[in-house]
């Protein structure tokens, strides 16, 4: 399997209403599952590649802490996967840090969760932000594991948009920090005429 299916967010967050339906095969969905690494040597090499966030909007901590009390953190894992247990340990470090409640849940569940919102992936770990009080508004905050720095971004987005801000604004605001989102290209008003 592609190392690259050791994805990340990257900022991206997707909400129910914004997913349009897709058929995706079997086989794209094990060309993108979550297994792409033997070893944690691989692992390190490949997050190695992913940029890392380094600037914050001023409400950023106390967003997090501020929001700990309503939300959860839920993850997918398996026995033996090394990406899990990377992504566990920075989950329960930012859970210490900012007061959010961490917790694993099962491939069922996990599978359940991605066919919801039309998401092609297959495997662990995938990492789910969702009100306390309802499990039904769910945000993937990461596909794989990242930097922690890059976890915790994911979870201040998933704050924002689950506390009512829109999704565009919120990644649109957070990219202007981070650099995880290019301005959209503008379409040229000089094409040339046939």
């Amino acid at each position: 399997m592609k190392r690259l299916a050791l994805s990340v967010l990257a900022g991206l967050v997707v909400m129910p209403s914004l997913v349009t339906a897709q058929t995706v095969t079997r086989e794209q969905a094990i060309r993108a599952a979550v297994h792409p690494v033997a070893t944690e040597a691989e692992m390190r090499d490949w997050l190695g590649r992913v940029p890392v966030t380094r600037d914050w909007p001023p409400d950023f901590a106390a967003t997090l802490k501020g929001q700990a009390p309503a939300f959860v953190v839920e993850m997918s894992t398996a026995p033996g996967c090394i990406p899990c247990a990377d992504l566990w340990g920075k989950l329960g470090a930012l859970g210490r840090t900012y007061g959010w409640k961490v917790r694993a849940i099962g491939a069922q569940e996990a599978m359940l969760r991605s066919g919801r919102l039309d998401l092609p992936w297959i495997g662990h770990p995938v990492a789910w932000v969702r009100p306390a009080a309802d499990a039904n508004r769910i945000i993937p905050v990461a596909i794989g594991t990242d930097h922690a720095p890059n976890v915790a971004r994911n979870l201040y987005l998933a704050a924002k948009m689950l506390t009512g801000v829109r999704p565009a604004v919120g990644v649109r605001a957070m990219s202007k920090f981070t650099g995880i989102v290019a301005p959209p290209a503008r379409p040229s008003t000089n094409r040339p005429r046939n």
